[in-house]
């Protein structure tokens, strides 16, 4: 089943009725931050590798 524009528009309308405006922006921007997070998690830095593996060689 494939979810086409009219069902996404809906489902934002009832997004906004039932949140509202501001505190669905905040959920917006929460939802950004643990997905960064997340991000940051799984693939971390290739420089703190290096380092990692510097200090292994000493």
């Amino acid at each position: 089943m494939r979810i086409g524009a009219t069902e996404i528009i809906l489902i934002i309308v009832l997004a906004l009725v039932l949140f509202g405006g501001t505190r669905l922006s905040g959920i917006g921007k929460a939802l950004g931050k643990s997905i960064k997070e997340f991000r940051n998690e799984v693939k971390p830095d290739a420089g703190a590798d290096r380092t990692d593996e510097s200090e292994k060689k000493d």
